[in-house]
């Protein structure tokens, strides 16, 4: 029989370190409940659990020399690279707008995602090394578009930067995508099931 300390000392280690990222710039928005929503599961499985709101941080979104001058990070984004590397579990909650996400994600993460830190290309080679590799990720994302329209005739462009071109590109995966859809025709009772829904995504850690 597993005494009470190795017992206490399994379950402290299969807790993960949480890391939410809200995207959305208008703390009025059904993302922000989301977010919350999220962290509440997790505090309450005893997860370690830390919510950024993206339009809570000081720094200028847009990455003015792209790759060919460094751009000295605000204390901000310092620290979210810090909270980045700690975390076990990436949780971005986001609206899709005109088929993506918000330019505030975007300048995020141009600005944080940057080589060296989230990979590093080999030289005088086509391939790179994955610098964020043993993390995984979760995209809670709400959208005006029917799910089936956004996959079929668009061919999901957001959730595939996202997935694809940019968290497993650093090496992190799996990623699963959660879509709340169509948020704006949606009733109070609809989106206190998907408040639930989140809610039991951040007690199993997911």
């Amino acid at each position: 029989m597993r005494s009470f300390k190795n017992e206490f000392v399994l379950n402290y280690h299969l807790l993960k370190k949480i890391l939410i990222i809200n995207g959305h710039p208008d703390e009025k928005s059904f993302c922000f409940a989301l977010a919350e929503s999220y962290k509440k599961g997790a505090d309450t499985n005893g997860a370690e659990c830390r919510l950024v709101h993206l339009t809570d941080l000081q720094f200028n979104p847009v990455l003015t020399y792209g790759y060919r001058v460094v751009s000295e990070l605000e204390p901000d984004l310092q620290k979210m690279q810090q909270y980045i590397l700690q975390a076990d579990h990436l949780v971005f909650v986001y609206p899709t707008w005109w088929g993506t996400y918000p330019a505030l994600l975007k300048g995020f993460i141009d600005r944080v995602f940057l080589p060296n830190f989230s990979f590093k290309y080999h030289k005088d080679s086509p391939f790179w090394d994955k610098l964020l590799k043993g993390k995984t990720a979760r995209l809670i994302v709400t959208m005006d578009t029917p799910k089936w329209y956004y996959w079929l005739v668009y061919r999901s462009p957001g959730h595939n930067s996202m997935k694809r071109a940019i968290l497993e590109f650093c090496g992190i995966k799996p990623v699963r995508i959660t879509s709340f859809s169509p948020v704006k025709s949606s009733d109070e009772l609809k989106r206190k099931k998907w408040l639930n829904e989140v809610e039991a995504l951040g007690k199993k850690q997911l």
